[in-house]
């Protein structure tokens, strides 16, 4: 049962569920006449921040003073539909994606064993056979199984499913955001109506601006420089100042993926299928709108796989 349902979410991740990319006229994103909303890097005054076990440098986390946005995107795919308000508490969001390092020192600390580990396997793309696979062994530590390379220090963890992601936050202080407080931080905070965090363009005079997919999938090109994962903060901050809000790896989000309050689409709700945003390196049917500030996918609970990873939230005390 499990390989069955787990090749099924494999499936979702470039399939989106089938979801039509079909282009509609934007009838909300491109407010103009919406308020900003002001971000800004942690207060001064805190040079650390409490998060229980550990205290974490505010050069770490950025802080969003929160407020009203509008969620979604009528250009978008149909799981996007319709674009509707939405309003945040004032928040942290770790800068950058939880890198390996980092979830080093949780599995030192605490001795946990991811499901991957405990399964004893995790899905990859074999470029060779053009498949998905269980590949044997693959684990955060070992992206591409026991002969493959070590996971390196800078890049961000991968093979950790939504409860492994849950098990870091814990432990961290932290939790997982919200889907509202993702787009809301890849949006900078702001109701710009850019399809991007950082903009309107993947790359401009041969500059990428994220680590994501080019050519087709039997011949990748690797335009960026990346194949696979890149260090996180490689192509640079949005205005907000986080780093990696599209491509690198899908992030984990602490909701039970639905469709929006009015969409048209029937989709059936189950507890432990959870939001996933931000697409990834790898290649996706759905192209820019993966990546895109208001693109959304979903996998179940104790999936991992090799470009899926996380980041953390705080609330403000």
């Amino acid at each position: 049962m499990r390989q069955l349902f787990y090749f099924t979410v494999l499936l979702i991740i470039t399939a989106c569920s089938g979801q039509s990319s079909q282009k509609e006229k934007s009838t909300g994103e491109e407010q103009q006449n919406a308020v900003p909303v002001q971000t800004e890097t942690a207060p001064k005054k805190n040079k650390e921040i409490i998060t229980g076990e550990k205290k974490v440098s505010e050069s770490e986390m950025i802080f969003l003073e929160g407020g009203s946005f509008m969620m979604g995107s009528e250009k978008g795919l149909p799981n996007e539909r319709p674009v509707h308000e939405k309003k945040v508490d004032p928040f942290y969001m770790d800068k950058s994606p939880v890198t390996a390092a980092q979830f080093r020192e949780f599995i030192e600390a605490t001795g946990h064993k991811t499901e991957a580990e405990k399964f004893g396997d995790s899905g990859v793309f074999n470029l060779d056979k053009q498949a998905w696979e269980l590949l044997s062994g693959a684990t955060w530590q070992k992206p591409f199984g026991p002969a493959g390379p070590m996971a390196e220090d800078s890049h961000p963890v991968t093979h950790v499913s939504w409860n492994d992601a849950m098990a870091y936050a814990s432990w961290a202080g932290k939790r997982l955001p919200t889907e509202a407080e993702w787009e809301f931080a890849a949006r900078s905070g702001k109701n710009s109506g850019q399809k991007f965090s950082w903009g309107n363009e993947i790359s401009v005079n041969g500059q990428y601006f994220a680590n994501t997919w080019q050519g087709p999938i039997n011949a990748p090109e690797t335009k960026d420089g990346y194949l696979f994962t890149s260090p996180v903060g490689a192509f640079g901050e949005n205005e907000a100042g986080l780093t990696d809000m599209g491509g690198n790896v899908w992030q984990w989000c602490a909701d039970i993926y639905k469709p929006y309050p009015g969409s048209s689409e029937s989709y059936p709700v189950q507890s432990n299928v959870k939001v996933i945003r931000g697409g990834s390196f790898f290649f996706d049917q759905n192209g820019e709108d993966s990546f895109s500030v208001s693109g959304r996918s979903m996998n179940s609970h104790e999936t991992s796989l090799f470009n899926t990873g996380f980041r953390c939230t705080k609330d403000v005390k």
